[in-house]
């Protein structure tokens, strides 16, 4: 079954961009207009985040951000046989704040969000650090889909680490350096284990995880996102959180990631994906407190 998928994607990743691009404008006018797909999680999702702004002005994202939505998903087609020059034509990043991290004997960590394209983000960062540069991804339960998806997000270097099992997938590493990419705004499978904080105006759960590593091993972190210059054409904005993530009580960090967050979705709501319900879980005060 892998072939099969591998061979039927690869042909049409083939065809040239402006082609893929066309299927993307058909899949948006199906998947928006025809079947509107989780278009009730989106506009509810809007809604919550900006109540400030009327009606047409969320519809206005919405539109926008299934069209970077479907985009997202021939661009990643287009992965599976690009290379490095196509890379390179359609990504463009300033990799100097690794060199200098690298240079101090510092590890780090990068924390991105749902932030398109993220995919062609880390094949395009990948060869562009000194750094081993480790990736985080869920798993999925298609074996086939599975193996696809793990092999192009490692065909520039990377190595791919399952979030179901950090602890051992991170054993080998441990001793080196590395470049350690996390998309850190993953919603909190259990809200009583996870840190609380008003984001975009309601109580939402973070992951402790990006949080806890970091200061156990006091590695630098740095926060990133992705602007789109033109149709396929991404750059990404790197800044410094903190080289001393020990130094900081604990929650700081989460709470300078969340803020930055929340900022950058502000800028371009139409980049960040609005399909998962962020706020599907209420707070309970045995949760804890809401860190402001």
């Amino acid at each position: 079954m892998y072939y099969l998928l591998y061979g039927f994607l690869y042909l049409i990743s083939l065809l040239p961009l402006w082609v893929l691009y066309l299927l993307s404008d058909l899949a948006y006018f199906i998947i928006y207009h025809i079947v509107g797909y989780r278009k009730d999680v989106v506009f509810q999702n809007l809604s919550l985040a900006f109540p400030e702004k009327t009606e047409a002005e969320r519809r206005t994202i919405v539109k926008n951000f299934y069209r970077n939505f479907t985009d997202n998903f021939v661009e990643m087609i287009k992965l599976v046989s690009a290379g490095k020059k196509f890379l390179d034509k359609h990504f463009t990043a300033d990799p100097e704040i690794f060199r200098m991290l690298y240079e101090e004997n510092k590890k780090c960590q990068v924390h991105l969000g749902h932030n398109f394209n993220w995919e062609i983000a880390s094949l395009g960062m990948c060869y562009r650090t000194p750094y081993q540069y480790l990736a985080v991804y869920m798993p999925v339960n298609n074996k086939a889909i599975d193996r696809l998806l793990i092999n192009l997000r490692s065909k520039t270097g990377a190595k791919m680490l399952a979030a179901t099992q950090m602890r051992t997938a991170m054993l080998p590493y441990r001793d080196q350096q590395y470049l350690l990419a996390l998309v850190a705004d993953q919603n909190a499978g259990v809200p009583s284990k996870a840190y609380w904080f008003n984001f975009l105006g309601r109580p939402a759960p973070f992951v402790k995880g990006p949080e806890k590593a970091a200061r156990a091993s006091n590695t630098a972190v740095v926060f990133a996102y992705l602007t789109k210059v033109k149709r396929g054409h991404y750059v990404a904005h790197l800044v410094l959180a903190t080289k001393d993530p020990a130094s900081l009580p604990e929650t700081e960090l989460t709470k300078k990631y969340v803020q930055y967050l929340e900022g950058v979705i502000r800028a371009n709501p139409e980049m960040w994906l609005w399909t998962h319900r962020r706020w599907k879980h209420e707070w309970k005060p045995e949760y804890g407190p809401i860190i402001a």
